[in-house]
């Protein structure tokens, strides 16, 4: 991996927390590829979908995903509905000279199958991670149980990326009390599009 490319697994401390979003600020800020491993749920745009309008990516930099499953479920319950076992040794990283920016399913302990969480997967592929988190009242316990969760294991937290409305006081006890970097906050957007994401810089370099 040269210099400038650079790879990230982008996960957070609940389901819904606007990973999709970040992901694409993301693939902006670097110029990155996009991998979704599991992409549960099929009616509606998929993450995938919604990264690609986002960031305006040709097809070429949307890497397939591995397991493509049916219902908007955890991944595990999706699997067994459609008949699939996930398995950690099927996954690994699409090849490109461009970074890549790998978006999870949910949160750090959503089960992929019998014995493994994504966090297993984190582990498999071996990337630094960038922790989504909302703004908004319970993030703060949240966010330190995923941190605490990811330093029990050794994976490498690059920073935080805090999602939603304004609020000073918890983007400040967050990075106090995880003593981890806040690398941007996104604020609600509308319209949210390409052009809007742009407009929002790093708060610290990554």
């Amino acid at each position: 991996m040269t210099v400038q490319q650079r790879r990230y697994f982008v996960t957070g401390t609940d389901t819904d927390v606007g990973k999709s979003v970040v992901s694409a600020w993301l693939v902006q800020q670097l110029q990155a590829d996009y991998w979704k491993p599991i992409q549960s749920g099929l009616l509606g745009p998929t993450d995938a979908q919604i990264v690609q309008k986002l960031a305006n990516l040709d097809d070429d930099r949307i890497h397939p995903s591995t397991y493509t499953l049916t219902q908007p479920l955890s991944p595990h319950e999706s699997a067994r509905r459609d008949d699939v076992t996930i398995r950690l040794h099927a996954f690994s990283l699409p090849q490109t000279p461009r970074s890549l920016i790998v978006e999870g399913a949910g949160g750090l302990l959503v089960p992929l199958n019998d014995h493994c969480f994504i966090i297993d997967l984190v582990r498999h592929l071996q990337l630094p991670v960038i922790l989504v988190a909302r703004t908004t009242l319970g993030t703060i316990n949240h966010t330190l149980l995923s941190l605490e969760a990811l330093g029990n294991r050794h994976l490498h937290v690059t920073g935080i990326i805090l999602n939603g409305p304004e609020n000073p006081a918890n983007l400040h006890a967050i990075r106090s009390y995880g003593n981890t970097p806040i690398l941007a906050h996104l604020p609600p957007l509308d319209p949210l599009n390409s052009s809007a994401l742009a407009q929002i810089a790093p708060l610290c370099p990554f």
